[in-house]
């Protein structure tokens, strides 16, 4: 069986605790379909979650009897009036919320967008205006259906590398954040981020793998302050949010992406930005929630994650990336083919050139293995190794069956008896297992996935005295 043929595997016995992909549908543009066809849209791209940056009634009621849920949002320039009075917040979730809801599933309000960088400073009336929404919500006994929270840039951190260090801005900790987050915990609500691995390593090209920014197979990087290692930007930043959240004790706040993406197009100075790339990205990042499993920092987190977005927006000011995020042409061709849902991924592959890589942003002439490098040594070709990743037990048992099962991995050695059955653990024997398949299918790329179960490492394991085969 493929690599591909496992990762469906893994992704059936994953699907029940996987996360869940959305899209972001914004309409700053003056050539899109009509709601209806985005409606229907949707529907036939297996889409059931959508983001929407107002409560506009058209398309609400295109919504209504969809079974797609719907998170909407309270526009910035109204924070103000919801925050001073609560009849104000009243009449706005009477008219938006109640008047459509439940036919149109409304399953979380947004409260702002990015409030913090927004140039007429509301910042201030955020987390009043929630609780005038909550309130209002309460009132309509809707208060257990539809979740409030407000999005998040990642500018909001005062520091964001390495993850471990994830820190909020000082100015914004006491006076906005820790009364947030106690809203958020009293409601059983979630925060909202956003979050670019784009911008990121448009800006640091030179220092940050292209590979690492689009979930391909990477040596990975070892955060200094925790001991973990990262195979992807995406991860770090999220978990950089998760480090300040428990950094003020708030660990038990769920986390919902409700933006991130990559342009397909961007101006000569926008570094990375590509259809290619941009397929990349998103993609693999499907791929990689539908899965399961959450991040090095919360392996049991598994996320809900919008995609930004729907359509190119032919109208939005600034850099030509920001009218080229879009899945989809206003005509409703896609701009790139990417997974929607777990059947898709039968059909999915990254289509990266077998002929080039990329180290450090410059791409580079490689093998099927890509070069590694060791401290003080210079590149190695091909010593890799592949090994069990922190994922929980069932999904690595899983995994381990499926190795020593169809996949052919050697496991007579993990038997009771034989050189490497000690130690006698989970993860020593998948390790074992995942090594021995990895190295059987000349370690290509995928070949150290195992539905996010395994990754790979530059230096020989060390499981008791049990040897690990590099190459075969």
């Amino acid at each position: 069986m493929s690599p591909l043929s496992l990762f469906l595997l893994l992704a059936i016995f994953t699907l029940s605790d996987a996360g869940s992909i959305g899209v972001n549908y914004g309409r700053v543009a003056n050539n899109l379909p009509s709601p209806n066809k985005v409606v229907n849209l949707l529907k036939s791209q297996g889409i059931n979650r959508v983001k929407v940056y107002d409560t506009d009634p058209v398309v609400l009621k295109s919504l209504s009897g969809s079974n797609i849920k719907v998170t909407v949002d309270l526009p910035n320039g109204l924070l103000r009036s919801v925050a001073r009075k609560q009849s104000f917040a009243t009449n706005w979730v009477d008219r938006n919320i109640v008047a459509v809801h439940p036919h149109t599933q409304i399953e979380a309000i947004a409260v702002g967008n990015e409030v913090f960088v927004d140039p007429d400073n509301t910042t201030a009336f955020l987390v009043p205006a929630m609780k005038n929404i909550h309130q209002a919500l309460v009132k309509y006994d809707l208060h257990s259906d539809i979740k409030i929270s407000s999005p998040v840039a990642l500018s909001a951190l005062q520091n964001s590398y390495p993850s471990s260090a994830g820190s909020f801005r000082p100015e914004l900790t006491e006076t906005v954040f820790k009364p947030m987050f106690d809203f958020l915990r009293e409601t059983k609500s979630y925060l909202m981020v956003n979050a670019y691995p784009f911008f990121a390593y448009e800006s640091n090209s030179d220092v940050i793998s292209l590979d690492y920014a689009l979930f391909r197979e990477n040596p990975g990087v070892v955060d200094a302050g925790n001991g973990l290692r990262y195979f992807s930007l995406f991860d770090a930043q999220i978990d950089a949010v998760f480090a300040a959240m428990s950094r003020l004790n708030y660990d038990d706040i769920p986390l919902v992406v409700t933006e991130t993406g990559w342009p397909s197009k961007g101006d000569n100075n926008e570094i990375g930005a590509s259809v290619e790339n941009a397929a990349a990205y998103n993609g693999n990042l499907v791929k990689r929630i539908l899965t399961g499993g959450g991040t090095p920092l919360r392996p049991k987190a598994d996320l809900q994650v919008f995609l930004f977005a729907l359509f190119n927006e032919n109208s939005k000011d600034g850099p030509e990336s920001e009218r080229n995020y879009g899945l989809f042409y206003p005509n409703q061709e896609k701009v790139y083919s990417i997974p929607f849902t777990v059947d898709d991924l039968k059909e999915y592959r990254d289509k990266q050139s077998p002929a080039t890589g990329d180290i450090a942003g410059g791409q580079v002439r490689v093998s099927s293995t890509p070069p590694v490098r060791r401290p003080g040594s210079g590149f190695v070709s091909g010593q890799t190794w592949c090994v069990a990743s922190e994922v929980g037990k069932d999904r690595l048992q899983a995994a381990l069956d499926y190795a020593c099962g169809e996949g052919g991995a050697d496991c007579r050695s993990i038997q009771p008896g034989s050189t490497c059955y000690d130690p006698n653990t989970l993860e020593a024997h998948a390790s074992y297992a995942f090594n021995s398949y990895y190295q059987k299918n000349g370690r290509a790329g995928g070949s150290c996935y195992f539905g996010g179960a395994a990754h790979t490492v530059t230096q020989p394991p060390k499981f008791g005295k049990c040897d690990f085969p590099n190459g075969y």
